[in-house]
């Protein structure tokens, strides 16, 4: 596949998206996974912009992502939201899921809070749990940061060490704490995805020392630390993964769990957004 032409697509996409801001100037950028979109019902004086009608940028199909940019103001400051991500398994490649991102860091964004749906590899996590990211094994087999054009945006070698800021998770503990919400934190495995993994696999990641898994984030995470980005990552456990306690993912109903804790993901992440020094 030709890769893309980024230097010149993405002051294209941005100029279409700072059109549809009139004048919003957006800091923070949050990617909600699924069933965590809700929480972008709460951005007020916001600007709703379908991925459709982004230049160069690929659109969500996976259930419950609606497929667009939300902006304005969420605890007091400017964020644009995606409401729904890209993933592997829908097609994209590693840069087309990257691309939101570095469309972000092009508006001027600075900081990126990702979120999503995990399995639970550690056995003492519940469903319902939410889990913060200390760090991420990337086992999807991909680098958006492969190739020419990303070298263009900024150094082709850069740290992964502390991918997840210290400083805003400290920030997500102490919310937590003062809003009587319990949080784990652990190590998150990001696969291609779609089939759920095998129980072997989940056996040999536990080894690995990975807590939570899912299907998103690596490449995100990887896109944004690229060009300088500070990064939070947040999971929701909606079920135990395969063969934990002798379960079957596909028992589970994701959307269900996420819906039974939506008001307290909205107050946590208000919180830790309100905290949070940019």
């Amino acid at each position: 596949m030709e890769e893309m032409d980024l230097t010149s697509w993405l002051p294209e996409s941005a100029k279409a998206v700072e059109v549809r801001l009139a004048g919003r100037a957006p800091e923070l950028g949050i990617i909600l996974g699924s069933g965590l979109g809700p929480l972008a019902e709460s951005i007020g004086d916001s600007a709703q912009i379908p991925f459709a009608d982004v230049p160069h940028m690929r659109t969500s199909t996976a259930t419950s992502h609606v497929g667009r940019f939300v902006c304005g103001d969420l605890a007091g400051k400017q964020v644009i939201c995606m409401q729904g991500r890209l993933h592997g398994y829908e097609g994209n490649t590693s840069q087309e899921i990257a691309y939101p991102v570095w469309l972000m860091h092009e508006l001027g964004v600075r900081a990126l809070i990702v979120t999503n749906a995990v399995g639970a590899i550690n056995e003492s996590y519940r469903p319902g749990d939410f889990c913060l990211m200390r760090d991420h094994i990337n086992f999807t087999g991909r680098n958006p940061v492969a190739g020419l054009e990303p070298n263009k945006l900024a150094d082709r070698f850069f740290t992964m060490y502390e991918a997840y800021d210290p400083e805003f998770r400290e920030v997500a503990r102490a919310s937590a704490l003062k809003l009587g919400i319990p949080l784990q934190e652990g190590v998150y495995l990001g696969l291609l995805g779609p089939s759920f993994e095998t129980a072997a696999e989940i056996q040999a990641f536990a080894r690995w020392g990975a807590d939570t898994v899912a299907m998103s984030v690596c490449e995100e995470v990887i896109a944004a630390r690229h060009v300088g980005m500070r990064v939070l990552g947040m999971s929701l456990v909606v079920n135990m993964a395969c063969g934990v306690g002798g379960v079957n993912p596909l028992d589970d109903d994701p959307l269900k769990v996420a819906q039974s804790r939506e008001a307290d993901f909205c107050r946590l992440m208000e919180r830790i957004v309100a905290e949070m020094t940019i």
